[in-house]
């Protein structure tokens, strides 16, 4: 069974986004440097796998060692199987958050025990600001959709104006001209550079 409420982001646009940046990733560019600081691209592709499977179990309710786990203990990194493992976590991960009640109560990520619901919205923004981190990274064209950015610009600023970062490797936002495109708003406000080139 899967839920059909409308009014419930769906992680699946943004997650196969990414799913298609990583199969486009090559060996040779896994030492690249990334818009997070002190990140090559294999840590971001660690990260993601490592957040992928963190919030499908956040969905389900598995609350342990996949949950209770801070992202920033220790830098993430892949395995010699990164790729398909990856790729079956971002299939996963929006089919956890489209079952029954997987949005509702107390759920845990990342060590943290927060409303489910908030949980939904940050796994959302975690693929759509990582996967920028991997399409600017590696070279490759990145455009979400514009109601997953719109998730992400809602819960970052808020975060924002509540003086708080956004956790994990967000930082204080950057200034970007009022006038940008959504993704570059959403990408100030998560506090990186929109113009940043490898």
């Amino acid at each position: 069974m899967t839920t059909t409420d409308d009014s419930l982001p769906d992680l699946g646009p943004a997650a196969m986004a990414v799913a298609a940046l990583v199969d486009r990733v090559t060996p040779d560019q896994l030492d690249d440097p990334t818009p997070c600081p002190d990140y090559a691209v294999r840590n971001v592709l660690g990260h993601l796998s490592g957040l992928s499977l963190a919030f499908r179990d956040a969905a389900l309710k598995h609350v342990g060692p996949t949950t209770d786990t801070d992202p920033g203990a220790s830098l993430p990194d892949i395995g010699e199987d990164w790729r398909p493992v990856l790729a079956a976590r971002l299939t996963e991960l929006p089919a956890a958050w489209r079952s029954p009640g997987a949005w509702d109560g107390m759920t845990q990520a990342g060590g943290v025990t927060f409303p489910a619901a908030d949980a939904g919205v940050v796994a959302l923004n975690e693929l759509v600001v990582h996967g920028w981190d991997l399409a600017r990274a590696t070279g490759q064209p990145y455009a979400p959709e514009p109601v997953d950015l719109e998730v992400a610009y809602t819960m970052l600023s808020a975060a924002a104006e509540s003086g708080e970062e956004a956790g994990g490797m967000f930082g204080p936002p950057v200034e970007v001209d009022e006038n940008a495109s959504l993704l570059d708003q959403v990408i100030g406000l998560s506090g990186r550079d929109p113009a940043w080139t490898p």
